[in-house]
């Protein structure tokens, strides 16, 4: 039996952290930059069992940052006020295993409207968006 490194869904903190990271639209992702700084940017994601999925255009400089420094953090935004906070760490790679974003049910059925706001359509978002990156989750924090 595979033990999953996501909380108990049945604590409080496991139940809002997987809600969140199935239903929120973006989330942080923080790469590091070849000169040590960490280098934040809002992207578009799917939770894939222990994982992320994210689609990135083909010059993302986060492309490059993963290739030298695979370990990244992600984190959802908080409430506000200190509260709610979702944080999670883990290693980054590129794959080609996965359909265009255009083509995965599950993505378009989070970001389909979106898409189309932001290129048109999903299948010119999806040309627009055609690296896809998994990040493997190694750990999940928060309050």
């Amino acid at each position: 039996m595979t033990h999953s490194v996501l909380p108990d869904p049945t604590t409080p903190f496991g139940e809002r952290a997987l809600r969140r990271l199935n239903s929120e639209v973006v989330i942080w992702l923080t790469t590091v930059g070849k000169d040590g700084t960490p280098q934040p940017n809002p992207v578009w994601f799917l939770l894939d069992n222990d994982s992320l999925l994210i689609y990135n255009r083909p010059d993302a400089n986060r492309i490059a940052h993963i290739g030298q420094r695979p370990q990244v953090a992600l984190n959802l935004d908080g409430d506000g006020k200190g509260g709610d906070i979702v944080v999670v760490t883990g290693t980054a790679r590129l794959i080609d295993d996965v359909p265009p974003c255009d083509q995965l049910p599950a993505y378009l059925e989070k970001y389909e409207a979106l898409m189309t706001r932001v290129a048109g359509s999903p299948e010119k978002f999806g040309k627009a968006y055609p690296v896809a990156m998994r990040i493997d989750i190694s750990k999940v924090r928060g309050h």
